[in-house]
């Protein structure tokens, strides 16, 4: 039996939500975290906490970043708040070539964080958020159509509340609301089993259901 922990590659580790996935990972009995980090000065917080880092950018040539990879999660993305163009480069362009070395390195399953509202960004033409969502749509719709294993979140408005473990989860909610980064995290690194929540995107907001159980409600294709 292979008791070998995977290596699973974070994009966008530096970030808050990305910092609680490296942490919950740093703790499994399954997974071996991989940060991936822009730069030096990024790296003393999870040198700090034993957690292994790797450089890339995805502006640029980061393929080196796959090697030994068996899982991804990507969280990278501006919040659209840093203008058009960093938006298209990020959450589009950056995630869209992740996804491609993924299938080039036959990763076994990508989770990607989306956003509500990047199911039909048009709904959102006049708003300040259209660019951002539509980035986010087009990401998406490139993974749906990759042939990996794949699970696409989309959470509500994110805050730093402390998390519950409890979520609300389906392919369509309904309805807007808010999720702690917290839970979110927990949600991504569950749905890494290549059997939970496998080739479906879905949304999350705060909730009643523990997210294991919410988790394994969603449909299994």
């Amino acid at each position: 039996m292979n008791t070998e922990k995977q290596k699973v590659l974070i994009i966008g580790a530096n970030g808050s939500t990305g910092r609680i996935i490296c942490n919950l990972l740093q703790n499994s009995l399954k997974y071996h975290p991989i940060a991936m980090i822009r730069k030096k000065s990024q790296a003393e917080h999870f040198e700090d906490n034993g957690i292994e880092t790797v450089f890339g950018d995805l502006e640029k040539d980061f393929e080196p970043a796959y090697k030994g990879i068996k899982r991804v999660i990507f969280i990278a993305g501006s919040g659209g708040s840093t203008g058009p163009e960093k938006t298209k480069d990020v959450d589009q362009k950056g995630a869209i070539i992740s996804v491609d070395l993924a299938k080039k390195h036959q990763v076994e399953k990508f989770v990607l964080l989306s956003s509500m509202g990047a199911g039909n960004p048009e709904d959102f033409k006049d708003s300040e958020m259209y660019g951002y969502l539509l980035a986010k749509h087009n990401a998406d719709d490139h993974l749906i159509k990759s042939d990996l294993n794949y699970s696409i979140v989309r959470p509500g408005g994110l805050t730093n509340d402390t998390g519950t473990g409890k979520i609300e989860a389906a392919e369509k909610l309904g309805k807007r609301g808010k999720i702690s980064r917290e839970d979110v995290a927990e949600t991504l690194v569950e749905v890494l089993d290549s059997q939970l929540a496998s080739i479906i995107t879905f949304e999350i907001l705060e909730g009643q259901d523990k997210i294991k159980d919410a988790v394994e409600k969603l449909r299994i294709t």
